[in-house]
Formats: C-alpha cells, sequence, structure tokens
C-alpha cells in the first residue's frame, strides 16, 4: 500500500509562549516535515512570534492573552470563523485537533469537510489531569464533549497509550478499531549523551553541583506529581549522605510553596530550583544528574499517561527513579533502567534515592539499557511513520 505527500494542520490550544507540554504537536509536525510532508500549527501566542527551528513547518500563530475561560472562548471562536477558509485556501489532507472547547469551533468546517477530502482526527495524548472543583468539571465536560463530537462527526481517534486507548473506547462505548496508538517520542539525536558531555561537565562544574549526587527532575512544577515528597525525601536522606541533591527545571503553580518548604526544612544546599530553559538546551541539564525522579502518584490520570520526560531520561542513558504505574512499567518493564518506587510516600522515595546512592558505580551501565528502548520504540521519526500509515490506510479505503 504506498501513501502519497500529504498536508497535515495541527489545530491546538497551546500556548507557544508558556506551555511546557507542547513537545508532541511540535515533534511530530517537524518529523513529519523532515520526510517532506507540507505540516502547519494553528496555536495562540501571547508574547513574541515563534518557529520551529530547523523545520519547514508553517506557525499560524493566534495572538490571544491568557485567561481563565475568556482565552479558550475566543480561540474558540477563531477557530469558528478561520477553520472553513482555511479548509478551502490550503486544502489540507488531514487536520489533528487536542480535546478542549475549540473542538465546538470545528463544527462548521465538519460539515463542510464532507464535500473536500479533508479527514479529521481527535489526538487524546492526556485525559484532564491536576484539576479540581469547577475547572476540574469544565475540563472534563469539554474532554467528553469533544470525544463524542470525534466519534460522531471525525474520521477518526488516536490516542498516547494502549491503556488509554482501551480507557476511552470503554467510557464513551467505541469500537477499539476506531481508534490507534500514536505513542509519545524523544529527538533521538538531540537526547544524546555523548553530544551533550562536554556541555553537562561545565554546567556541573558552573552551578556547584561538582560533589553533589543529583537527583533531577523537570517539566512542570505542581501538586499531584510527587514533587514536595521528593523535598520532604531529601531531607529524610541528607542526614545520612549531605551531598544528595534535589535539581528540579521548571517552572509551575507551586514553585511558592516548594521555595517555603526548602526554606522551612533548611534545605538550600539539597534543592535547586532553576528556571525553565529552551527545549534544545533540555539535554545537557539532563545529563549533569546522577539519577533522574518521575514520582508521579498511583491515581486513575497518571496511570495510563506516557510521560515525556521519563522518555528523555532514558535516552539519555540515566536511571530513572519511578513509580510503580503502567505509564512507567509499560516503557521500561524490568530493565535495570527503572528502580520503581513503592508509593510517593516521602520514606520510600528516601529509600530508593538510597538504594541508587549506594550502587551510583553501576548507574552508568544500568542506563544503556533506556537508550536502546528509546531508540527500538520510542523516537518521534517512528510516531511520524506510523502517522502515514494511518492516513495511508485511511485513504485508501476511500
Amino acid at each position: 500500500m504506498s501513501c502519497k505527500k500529504f498536508r497535515v494542520s495541527w489545530v491546538s490550544y497551546l500556548n507557544l509562549d508558556t506551555d511546557l507540554h507542547k513537545t508532541r504537536e511540535l515533534e511530530i509536525l517537524k518529523a513529519l516535515a523532515d520526510k517532506g510532508h507540507d505540516t502547519a500549527l494553528v496555536a495562540t501566542i501571547s508574547r513574541h512570534y515563534f518557529k520551529i527551528k530547523n523545520s519547514r513547518t508553517k506557525i499560524i500563530s493566534v495572538p490571544i492573552r491568557s485567561a481563565p475561560l475568556v482565552s479558550h472562548v475566543l480561540y474558540t471562536g477563531f477557530i469558528f470563523l478561520f477553520l472553513p477558509f482555511y479548509v478551502l485556501v490550503s486544502k489540507p489532507d488531514l487536520i489533528l485537533m487536542d480535546p478542549s472547547i475549540s473542538v465546538m469551533g470545528s463544527i462548521p468546517t465538519l460539515f463542510f469537510s464532507r464535500f473536500s477530502r479533508t479527514k479529521f482526527v481527535l489526538d487524546v495524548k492526556s485525559t484532564p489531569v491536576e484539576v479540581k472543583g469547577f475547572s476540574a468539571k469544565l475540563a472534563e465536560f469539554w474532554f467528553d464533549i469533544s470525544v463524542v463530537i470525534a466519534k460522531m462527526m471525525f474520521n477518526g481517534i488516536v490516542s498516547v497509550t494502549p491503556m488509554m486507548k482501551s480507557e476511552v473506547c470503554r467510557k464513551f462505548n467505541i469500537d477499539q478499531q476506531y481508534v490507534d496508538i500514536w505513542t509519545n517520542g524523544v529527538p533521538i539525536n538531540l537526547f544524546n549523551p555523548q553530544s551533550s558531555l562536554i556541555e553537562s561537565t561545565e554546567l556541573r562544574k558552573e552551578l556547584g553541583l561538582t560533589d553533589k549526587f543529583v537527583v533531577f527532575y523537570h517539566g512542570v512544577l505542581s501538586a499531584s506529581r510527587g514533587l514536595t515528597e521528593t523535598v520532604d525525601a531529601i531531607q529524610i536522606v541528607k542526614q545520612k549522605y549531605p551531598e544528595v541533591t534535589f535539581f528540579l527545571l521548571g517552572a509551575g503553580p507551586i514553585i511558592s510553596v516548594l521555595e517555603s518548604l526548602i526554606t522551612q526544612k533548611k534545605l538550600e544546599n539539597n534543592v535547586i530550583i532553576h528556571h525553565p530553559v529552551p527545549y534544545n538546551e533540555v539535554p545537557k541539564f539532563i545529563g549533569l544528574s546522577d539519577v533522574c525522579i518521575v514520582p508521579l502518584p498511583n491515581v486513575s490520570y497518571w496511570k495510563f499517561q506516557s510521560p515525556l520526560k521519563l522518555l528523555e531520561y532514558l535516552a539519555m542513558e540515566k536511571v530513572v527513579l519511578a513509580t510503580d504505574i503502567p505509564a512507567h512499567r509499560t516503557v521500561a518493564g524490568d530493565k535495570k533502567c527503572c528502580i520503581y518506587l513503592e508509593s510517593t510516600d516521602p520514606s520510600e522515595i528516601a529509600k530508593s534515592i538510597e538504594y541508587s546512592y549506594i550502587n551510583k558505580a553501576k548507574l552508568d551501565e544500568w542506563g544503556k539499557t533506556g537508550r536502546k528502548i528509546v531508540k527500538d520504540q520510542y523516537t518521534w521519526k517512528k510516531v511520524a511513520e506510523e502517522v502515514e500509515h494511518y492516513f495511508c490506510r485511511m485513504t485508501f479505503f476511500d
């Protein structure tokens, strides 16, 4: 079954300035562009122009200041007006959308696209996470509406893991054959421990970490990711191993909570919070660590995810301390590259940190297994190939 080059556009309520969770959209489009496909991303922006480096992907940025609910409604209105003309003029073969209120804005275009060859696919990379109260109910409501619309009017749905696919199919009574799986991935050449070795060594010296045992985390700093528990675990471990240091790279709603906790527990020499850096600089920061950690608790909205940071750590040949949940176990299995936490209780995290410290001479060897896993199964190039095969199958049966 052969498949021609095609035009693919991703319409997403992303803030390209501030959102830290934009890797999937950007990297899949970049990988497709590298394979010769015509790609575009429609997203929001609040401060300045944004482009994907070294990629032919076209960025259509919608200037909208971030504000709860209001910005979502404004973007949905923009999609309502913009998308029909975009389909008419640009003639994309495939439009990908994320589950959000903006899917409502696609409804007029969905009727119009019945007379064109444009296919619509919903990308369920995550179910709603870390929202409470009214915000949680609203996020779940728009997620549910998005999936229902996709079930009725889209050409397909894709999910990021087999477990999430099963959950979506069960909850919305969707035929398993209607939902495909596109995993997350890693740009394997960027996340390369050898190419970032010199920079990582220099950065470690620059930050005063040469004699430290560094436990590393990067990404969003929020309440239900096991981060405050890890800080508590560092307080336990430092009594015995004062050189153990927790290094957090990122930003988020609990940064002030973490800073207060550090001061309260007198951990200024053992916990460091560093502001976010551009994506291409993340590997050298991972490279300065001795071991990485993904302490997501065993709750419903985490256990079926596909955490990108886990794949990035493994690609950098780092041993990862990770909670024993399906999201982690599915990737690493029983390989030595993962040391599983029984829970996110600080005492359990402390035990795993101490175990990795005692075995620090073995960490380099254990970490090599992780990169092989990523190279074999989790690169963006492989995801792009799956997108090609998916589109090919979709058009073959027209």
